[in-house]
């Protein structure tokens, strides 16, 4: 029988990558931590001894902790969360379930240093079109939901990456490990790296390998894709309000590939039925 205010890993797995998902908090000791340096898909890192701190930053969203087992540390922080006026969840069986289940899990060593916020910095070219919007909903979504993004001419990328302990992104450098590799862009790139190679994100990418590479014959989709991409790229002047309106496109391609791919539309008629 399920513990109360619990959650089961197939049930959070549908939640995972889309708009509404809760927040994942990992709990994990850093013994447990080193033990298997990586997360459920959307997590963060947080240490329960400090939740009094921290519960303030999850102020409007839910939240399902995740500890090693499931047990030993999630149950007080969600209660802790809960007073504080989060809606919050622990997962049944924790980290552990999650990983027998063989769910998708993100390796922390591929991420860029963590800020003093706990936050990835990703830093990329200005005006984006795909890819540069492509992979920040996917590290927005299913690796760090608080991702900071920060947009920069060309020949500052490296710089400022560096500058600001981030990951360069999808710029024009032989020696980038997250661009492109070969016929491969940078979305299908992290998507591999991240651990995240699920039917649904490898249908995407897909798609927007078809919009980014100028190959709309990979997909029928990817021309529509890369439509409403250089539309989105004139309406907004500003990377970040384009990026933005960037993450309602990419959850719809997103529940497409995963819910919707067989699904025609069927107009209805008005047309009156024949009288027997």
């Amino acid at each position: 029988m399920p513990l109360p205010n619990s959650i089961s890993a197939e049930k959070l797995v549908r939640l995972v990558g889309t708009a509404g998902s809760p927040v994942v908090v990992d709990v994990r000791t850093d013994d447990a931590f080193r033990d298997d340096p990586r997360l459920v898909p959307g997590s963060v890192r947080r240490a329960v001894a400090d939740v009094g701190r921290w519960s303030a930053d999850f102020a409007g969203r839910s939240a399902v902790v995740v500890c090693r087992h499931g047990h030993e540390l999630s149950h007080g922080a969600a209660a802790y969360l809960r007073q504080a006026g989060v809606p919050a969840e622990t997962l049944e069986g924790g980290f552990d379930a999650w990983a027998e289940a063989r769910l998708p899990l993100v390796p922390e060593a591929k991420l860029p240093p963590r800020d003093a916020r706990g936050r990835t910095v990703w830093v990329t070219r200005a005006r984006p079109k795909v890819d540069r919007i492509a992979c920040p909903w996917l590290i927005r979504r299913f690796v760090d939901p608080d991702a900071v993004f920060l947009f920069v001419p060309p020949p500052e990328v490296n710089a400022v990456a560096a500058r600001f302990g981030g990951a360069a992104f999808d710029i024009d450098d032989p020696g980038a490990f997250w661009s492109h590799r070969g016929e491969l862009c940078t979305f299908d790139v992290m998507v591999g790296e991240l651990g995240l190679s699920t039917p649904p994100l490898l249908h995407l990418a897909t798609l927007v390998r078809g919009a980014d590479t100028g190959r709309p014959d990979l997909a029928p989709e990817a021309a529509g894709l890369l439509a409403a991409s250089l539309g989105l790229s004139r309406i907004y002047a500003d990377d970040l309000a384009q990026l933005d309106a960037g993450m309602v496109l990419y959850d719809a391609f997103y529940r497409w590939c995963r819910d919707a791919t067989e699904e025609t539309h069927n107009w209805p008629t008005n047309k009156p039925r024949e009288k027997a």
